[in-house]
């Protein structure tokens, strides 16, 4: 006898909703709250159905086809306000002392600033120039008086395509209720490219015994799966990552000078069920001063560890610590299918088999690498139909969810219509 298991969190507000399904879509959703409970959101509005609009003569346009949108909600989600547009893609809002920035990219890393709890935006400031930068609205990690999140940068240009294996995660910390328009501002780590870490990873990497890459996926242009001419397999590589700071004095990470934040990335492998990891240990006398410096981590063995279990982790996820559980909060996408010969998928599946969108997931642990499944949040009511890239906040007992996501009317798995907010109430009673 079978039992239908029920989500957490089918239910939803619709954030955003696309006019033109097939040639607009949602894309990266990001969320904090403020002091005072009020919710700010962004998303990115894409597609060749985008009319861009007149941005005045400072901004300079390098990805016409995206746009941001802010919002806020006073009312635990059940209802939003637009609040204003900005041209740059990736962003996620943070609180800062008494501000809100918004941080993300159009190539170089732009951020703006509101003093007004997100009612009104300054102007746009940007903190690098002539370079190419990447990131997916991930976690924000406080600590030490200050902020830290990752951004990406793009160190070499040599792959055509999806150029994940030419990334870098970059770890930024800047002091809480400081000037963040500024670039001295912010203390940026040193740089690891993907490319640069594992023997021969331009022809034929040198990684055995744990099926890594999946598909053939040789430097720059990556393979054609199974021999399918429309279904790429990109160079392997790390993206999207998320901060971690180990505090249980009983983890053999933690550092008890809480210097050492840890990266936790989506790994490309062609693959599910792995993420990609990196330290960063700050260099000063004091926790959050000196410079910050990134390298891989080591397992007792003496063994370098590049990847590690993570259910969802072939895809963008979410990783929260909860202070009151001791606990982290995995959100992330469910594969069911990644196993179907390549020949074999629907033509309208999306990408390669390992690219499910449909479900999110839910899982909790203590140290980061034994997870225990907390439940289905959410399910698309069709395979193109997503619920995925998702973004969360715990607001009292609450989980709240931000999630790309389709309907019916969706163009593909990766190009919904929808943007959706989602409640796990009392979420910690999930634990067992």
């Amino acid at each position: 006898m079978s039992r239908k298991i029920k989500p957490l969190a089918d239910d939803y507000v619709t954030l955003y909703e696309s006019e033109n399904p097939q040639e607009v879509y949602g894309y990266s959703p990001g969320i904090c709250i403020l002091p005072s409970g009020r919710l700010v959101t962004t998303i990115d509005i894409g597609g060749p159905g985008l009319v861009d609009k007149d941005w005045g003569p400072d901004i300079k346009r390098s990805k016409i086809n995206f746009n941001g949108k802010v919002y806020t909600s006073d009312n635990q989600g059940a209802k939003w306000k637009h609040r204003g547009d900005f041209p740059f893609m990736h962003a996620r809002p943070f609180a800062s002392g008494n501000s809100v920035y918004i941080l993300g990219h159009d190539d170089d890393l732009a951020i703006m600033k509101s003093d007004d709890h997100g009612e009104t935006w300054s102007k746009i400031s940007y903190l690098t120039k002539n370079e190419l930068w990447h990131q997916a609205p991930c976690n924000i990690h406080y600590a030490n008086g200050c902020i830290y999140l990752v951004m990406e940068r793009r160190v070499t240009q040599d792959i055509r395509g999806w150029y994940v294996g030419e990334l870098t995660p970059v770890l930024m910390r800047a002091k809480i209720g400081g000037n963040l328009l500024k670039r001295e501002s912010w203390t940026f780590s040193d740089e690891l490219s993907f490319r640069d870490i594992i023997p021969n990873t331009e022809t034929n990497p040198d990684i055995d015994w744990v099926g890594i890459p999946f598909f053939d996926s040789p430097y720059p242009n990556g393979s054609n799966a199974d021999g399918i001419e429309s279904r790429n397999a990109a160079p392997i590589g790390w993206l999207e990552s998320n901060v971690i700071q180990f505090v249980d004095p009983e983890h053999r990470w933690t550092d008890p000078s809480g210097k050492t934040f840890h990266l936790w990335a989506r790994a490309n492998t062609g693959g599910t069920g792995y993420a990609c990891i990196a330290k960063v240990v700050e260099q000063g006398n004091e926790a959050g001063t000196g410079e910050m410096k990134i390298m891989l981590e080591k397992v007792p063995s003496g063994k370098t560890i590049l990847y590690t279990p993570c259910p969802g982790g072939q895809m963008k996820f979410h990783v929260l610590y909860d202070e009151e559980t001791k606990l982290y909060w995995l959100l992330s996408t469910q594969a069911i299918d990644s196993m179907i010969r390549v020949d074999k998928m629907p033509a309208n599946r999306y990408n390669l088999p390992n690219n499910e969108r449909r479900r999110l997931q839910l899982h909790f642990s203590k140290n980061m690498i034994d997870w225990c499944f907390a439940g289905l949040v959410t399910t698309g009511p069709a395979d193109h139909a997503s619920r995925n890239y998702a973004s969360m906040i715990i607001n009292g007992e609450d989980l709240q969810i931000l999630s790309r996501s389709g309907d019916e009317n969706s163009k593909s798995a990766h190009d919904g219509n929808l943007v959706t907010f989602h409640t796990i109430s009392n979420f910690r009673e999930l634990v067992y």
